[in-house]
């Protein structure tokens, strides 16, 4: 009997200590990502905070996780006879970010950043769930260059969706190696703050992960649980609220508040003189840096890029159309929840462009000028603060628009009249701007454009302004508006899809509005059938999540190319996709004016199947809209969504407006206005009705519209 207790204790001793032995030791800090997906995931670790302790702590044959505690400042130094004794012990290392390890070759002691560069699977080590050549974002990371016999994962200047088209680049350098004779894996960066650092695909830093832990340990079935600090409001399945929308919308207001991009007098001289000389990037300010009012105006919104912390970048430039857009948002918000501060700081935006901003004076503010009336695309910066954009000016005289119907504020009605009459007198005899036209080439004077045969086929220069002049139609009943707008509609139809620059969904989004409003003016048969066409191509790409995705036939064209080689990668303006199929919706450029244009081809036609489209358009966007702790992040829409995966990803090759980027106006703004819209129960077209220029418009007539 006392042998069967005894050995019955001595069996209970040695589970117990089984318990207790850890499976992996890390060296690391408290806040280490990978060391609180250990304990949250329930495998059993425990830390220590140097190598030497880690190295000391492990049993035999045991893994060791030596992680970067000081990155990216300082590489990670283990001591010789800390190796030596990691070999005696026959552990199993992972070391990231060191430098001066035996055996590797190491091509410099700095370390070095990436701007463009992403990581690529280069080996089968992970699966068929991570094949060769998938691609990875390791967002501004810093490594340690070294020459690697065969990498699992390397990081170059490499294009594509998810995977690398054009191969490898020969001159990426390793970032994950393994060394099998010394039982190491070795990182070149740090790996283990993969969830600060916002590194996606989310799921492939899992399946590394659970790999990693796999082989230094020979258990698979470790398996974690993590989640991504910015994330999607609902999954997409998820059950919603009955008022998603109403809540949707006010994060997007609450967004503004909250941007920290609203500019406090304090902060102008430092925007002011990084502007003057063209600067575009500022580090996000510090969360007691106190809230601009509007007076100042909005900064354009965040960079794409990701730092090690998770946060990213302000765009410096302070835009007319963001700065009016976002006025839009707020002065719906106003009429929506009788917020006081939103009708305050849209009334200030609105203010601050026309009349205490560059971007309505010096030349636009002289009578005698061609650019008389003409809103410049940006403040303070001389390459912004020269040029007119036609789109942008017929974005930013919606926004007026819109900030005056819902305030019920008539001060602005002679800059919406002048805007609208500076515009249309630099439109050619067929209805056509141009992309852009800079104030020294009005200095002669505006009839040299009005008199001009220009063709662009270009909605997305173009449409916006078409849609002024028939909403401009309406408001006077002067027919030169008309008759312009509806022969440039009518021309670009009819060398429709083929003969528009890019023939793709981007167009087709941005062609809905002024179509729809066609029909509002002269509702004929062949207008609707306009209306319809372009709507139902777009539809082709609509999932049945509602997901609107990109598309474009061909490559693109002009300064809108999807990259064709690696090194293209980075250098242009591009898409999301890098081949129709890919995943992707675009929420700066497409789906917020997509939503827009449904809404009032809807209220044009009736039509039930746009009526539809609409609704699953305006869940998916209520779906996707970013949830986040950080309240700068929280309640806005990045640029791209993948709706396979669920998360925020795509191409991000776009030079300024990458797949992470989010921006005070264009569509994301739009988006916001079409919600409120929606909880209105009501169209842009019937909304501004209100807003009257008919006084205005007959005044500044005489003078605006013959030459001095």
């Amino acid at each position: 009997m006392k042998n069967c207790v005894a050995i019955i204790l001595t069996f209970l001793a040695c589970s117990l200590s089984l318990m207790a032995t850890p499976k992996f030791v890390l060296s690391c800090s408290p806040e280490n990502d990978l060391y609180r997906v250990l304990k949250k995931s329930g495998v059993k670790c425990v830390r220590t905070d140097s190598p030497e302790a880690a190295i000391a702590k492990a049993g035999d044959n045991s893994a060791v996780l030596i992680l970067a505690k000081d990155y990216p400042s300082r590489p990670t130094t283990i001591q010789k006879q800390t190796l030596e004794l990691a070999e005696k012990k026959r552990l199993h290392l992972f070391i990231e970010f060191a430098e001066s390890l035996p055996d590797i070759e190491q091509l410099s002691t700095e370390a070095r950043g990436v701007t463009w560069e992403r990581g690529i699977v280069s080996s089968d080590a992970f699966g068929s769930k991570l094949p060769a050549q998938s691609i990875l974002a390791l967002h501004d990371c810093r490594f340690l260059p070294v020459k690697a016999g065969k990498p699992w994962i390397v990081i170059g200047r490499v294009a594509g969706f998810d995977r690398a088209v054009y191969g490898i680049p020969e001159n990426a350098f390793p970032i994950l190696f393994e060394i099998p004779e010394r039982r190491m894996i070795i990182a070149t960066t740090k790996l283990s703050d993969f969830v600060t650092a916002r590194y996606a695909p989310t799921e492939h830093w899992t399946i590394i992960w659970e790999k990693l832990l796999a082989q230094l340990s020979g258990d698979d079935t470790i398996r974690l649980k993590s989640s991504p600090t910015v994330a999607p409001t609902y999954a997409a399945t998820e059950k919603l609220p009955r008022d998603f929308e109403k809540r949707a919308f006010n994060a997007a207001a609450n967004w503004i508040h909250n941007s920290r991009l609203l500019v406090p007098a304090e902060r102008t001289n430092e925007i002011h003189s990084a502007l003057a000389t063209n600067g575009e990037i500022a580090p996000l300010p510090a969360e007691t840096t106190k809230n601009g009012d509007g007076s100042h105006g909005i900064l354009e919104g965040y960079a794409s890029g990701i730092l090690p912390s998770g946060d990213q970048q302000q765009r410096l430039p302070l835009r007319a159309d963001c700065n009016l857009e976002s006025a839009a948002v707020l002065a719906f918000d106003h009429l929506l929840t009788r917020d006081k501060r939103s009708a305050a700081v849209a009334e200030n935006l609105v203010d601050f462009v026309y009349f205490n901003s560059g971007m309505c004076a010096g030349p636009r503010a002289d009578a005698r000028h061609g650019a008389y009336g003409l809103i410049g695309w940006g403040d303070i910066s001389p390459a912004w603060l020269v040029a007119n954009y036609g789109d942008d000016n017929a974005r930013s005289i919606l926004g007026t628009i819109v900030a005056a119907a819902a305030l019920k504020n008539e001060k602005w009605d002679t800059v919406i009249a002048r805007a609208l009459l500076a515009n249309f007198r630099v439109t050619g005899k067929y209805g056509f701007q141009g992309d852009r036209i800079d104030n020294p080439a009005l200095a002669n004077g505006w009839k040299q454009f009005f008199n001009a045969e220009t063709i662009n086929y270009s909605p997305h220069f173009e449409s916006g302004l078409w849609a002024c002049n028939l909403w401009a139609y309406r408001a006077t009943g002067y027919e030169p508006f008309l008759n312009r707008a509806t022969n440039a509609i009518a021309m670009t139809m009819k060398v429709y899809p083929s003969g528009w620059r890019w023939q793709n969904n981007l167009e087709r989004a941005r062609m809905l509005l002024c179509l729809a409003w066609l029909v509002r003016v002269q509702d004929t048969a062949q207008h609707r059938e306009w209306l319809m066409a372009v709507a139902n191509d777009l539809l082709k790409q609509q999932e049945s999540n509602g997901a609107l995705r990109d598309w474009i036939e061909g490559t693109g064209g002009g300064h809108y190319q999807i990259p064709q080689s690696n090194e293209a990668y980075g250098t242009a303006e591009t898409p999301l996709i890098q081949e129709n199929g890919d995943p992707a919706s675009d929420q700066l450029y497409i789906t917020g004016f997509a939503l827009l244009g449904l809404r009032e081809a809807v209220g044009a036609t009736g039509d039930k199947k746009l009526k539809q489209a609409e609704d699953k358009l305006a869940e998916f966007l209520c779906r996707i809209q970013v949830r986040s702790s950080k309240p700068y992040l929280n309640g806005w829409w990045f640029r791209a969504f993948d709706d396979r995966r669920w998360e925020y990803w795509a191409s991000s090759a776009d030079m300024g407006w990458g797949a992470w980027s989010l921006e005070a106006g264009w569509a994301q703004a739009w988006t916001a206005v079409t919600l409120g819209l929606r909880e209105k129960k009501t169209t842009l077209w019937d909304f501004t009705k209100t807003v009257e220029i008919q006084q205005e418009f007959e005044s500044l007539k005489p003078t605006m519209l013959t030459e001095n």
